[in-house]
């Protein structure tokens, strides 16, 4: 077969999402690895007083695109901006953009989706689903199309212990939510969301199942295909260790961390952490749009799914993450750290309830204090507040674990030439971890903090300054709690002094058998 450079050579690519995180390493990808690509149409809505021009503008002027703007100065002429709508009837798009669309493109990357875990039920329909249908149904138009794909999530079937490479039922029929919420009012909306998402822990995961349901209806009408990554982080090796540009997913949690917010998560330690690099998902997302697109003759009856995940092949649990974080974290510190980085994982709700109050809402609300004293406005309660709400809504992925089949993943590995192995490379297998989440860490330090590596030795010298008054503060405590309640106590202090009489006797022996061992 062709190789993956050859097959997209004069071909014309339509991608959503291109200003999301997945959509924006796909874009730089796919122009860099094969340069030969004819155009890449990127649907983009008006945003903020930012038009879409502008919005395109400022993503392919990042750090991310640096490599591609040295290796081809022009690749900026090969982007079509488009100003779109998904979940306007017809994508909201002119007549004349449409037509235009209908004749050239000869495949769709459908990126675009909101990654939100508490959006409303109407609003994630309209994304995920609605925008999904509008899509299919331009694409169903298109007299050149040889490839549609769609990415989903490895958690849409979460409600099951085992998921394999097919789309399930759904959990209702799409098209009659999708009627009902136009004359459901917020309320009702609101009270039946509970009862409709089930065992699905959010209404992301609710949606991306039935957009799902809605691209395997139209298989038999197009050459579709389905990738489901797991839990997206930073990139692994393209363009360059560690990018990453915001605080989505796990992300803000590790800053958190970092910065010495975070002290507590429930999670269990011997819980999968299906991290997977953004490079990973992108190289293997265009790899299945080339399977199919050579194959669209004699594709297979059954829609190809891809389980893009790394807990079956290459396994790291929550234990190991909060591990490498914190270590790395410490010997490469965040600046104007709040306290020194230290995180407790722990199953039992009531340790966990325990460890909130004391590692999170005791210290932040001190803090407040003390910036009252001072003169400035309390924050650190605001900050607590939201990430708890954050913590809640994570809950769910870690402390459980999965098994994903992964055999098309496998297929698709050993089908690629040994060059396209190389340039598209997406076996997990090579993937070390703890070099990955250092470079991770490192990353988030300096592309979503945008802070500088020579900032590293004011900010240990901070974290000692911290652990110097952790030590006063704990001095401090221990001098009040003997002067309050131990001083006035004769079977306190009795209690006190078997202590220490006994801490002193066994310290007494084990320097005496080290002096005989000697």
């Amino acid at each position: 077969m062709v190789s993956i450079p050859e097959y997209y050579e004069g071909k014309n690519v339509l991608l959503t999402g291109a200003t999301g995180f997945m959509g924006k390493v796909l874009l730089e990808k796919l122009l860099r690895s094969c340069p030969k690509v004819k155009a890449v149409y990127v649907l983009v809505r008006h945003k903020a007083g930012q038009t879409p021009e502008a919005r395109v503008g400022e993503i392919t002027s990042c750090k991310l695109f640096d490599r591609l703007r040295d290796e081809q100065p022009d690749f900026r002429e090969k982007i079509i901006v488009i100003t779109s709508e998904l979940t306007q009837p017809e994508l909201n798009l002119s007549e004349t953009i449409k037509e235009e669309l209908i004749e050239c493109i000869n495949i769709i990357f459908h990126c675009a989706a909101t990654v939100r875990f508490n959006e409303t039920l109407r609003d994630a329909v309209q994304l995920n689903v609605t925008a999904t249908q509008q899509l299919l149904f331009l694409a169903q138009q298109m007299k050149n199309l040889e490839v549609f794909m769609h990415v989903s999530t490895a958690f849409a079937y979460c409600n099951q212990k085992q998921i394999g490479e097919v789309v399930y039922p759904p959990p209702v029929d799409p098209r009659k939510l999708i009627d009902s919420l136009e004359w459901m009012d917020d309320g009702l909306v609101e009270d039946i969301t509970p009862k409709l998402i089930g065992d699905r822990p959010n209404t992301y995961i609710f949606t991306k199942a039935l957009a799902e349901y809605v691209v395997q209806q139209e298989a038999e009408k197009l050459n579709v295909a389905i990738i489901r990554p797991s839990i997206v982080g930073a990139s692994w090796k393209e363009p360059f260790p560690g990018w990453v540009d915001n605080f989505n997913g796990p992300s803000g949690i590790f800053i958190a961390a970092g910065k010495g917010i975070l002290r507590t998560i429930r999670a269990s330690n011997s819980a999968l952490a299906d991290l997977v690099p953004v490079d990973v998902v992108v190289n293997m997302t265009l790899a299945a749009a080339w399977y199919s697109g050579v194959n669209r003759y004699n594709r297979p009856s059954n829609i190809m799914v891809y389980n893009c995940t790394t807990g079956g092949t290459n396994p790291f649990h929550w234990g190991e993450v909060e591990y490498h974080v914190i270590s790395t974290f410490k010997r490469n510190p965040l600046e104007q750290a709040f306290r020194r980085p230290n995180v407790n994982l722990t199953s039992n709700h009531l340790l966990y309830q325990y460890w909130i109050a004391v590692s999170h809402k005791a210290p932040a609300f001190l803090y407040d204090i003390y910036l009252r004293i001072t003169g400035r406005s309390p924050r650190m309660m605001k900050t607590i507040t939201r990430l708890h709400k954050a913590l809640m809504l994570l809950e769910y992925f870690t402390s459980k674990s999965w098994i994903w089949n992964t055999e098309n993943m496998t297929m698709l590995m050993n089908e690629l030439n040994p060059q396209d192995k190389k340039m598209f490379n997406f076996d997990v297998r090579q993937l070390h971890w703890a070099e990955y989440m250092e470079n991770y860490c490192m990353g988030m330090k300096k592309y979503v903090l945008n802070e500088e590596m020579s900032g590293i030795p004011a900010a240990r010298k901070h974290l000692t300054k911290l652990r110097n008054i952790r030590y006063g503060f704990n001095t401090v405590l221990v001098i009040l709690i003997w002067r309050i309640f131990i001083a006035r106590s004769q079977m306190a202090r009795n209690i006190w002094y078997f202590v220490v009489s006994l801490c002193y006797k066994f310290l007494s022996y084990f320097r005496a058998s080290s002096t005989m061992r000697y």
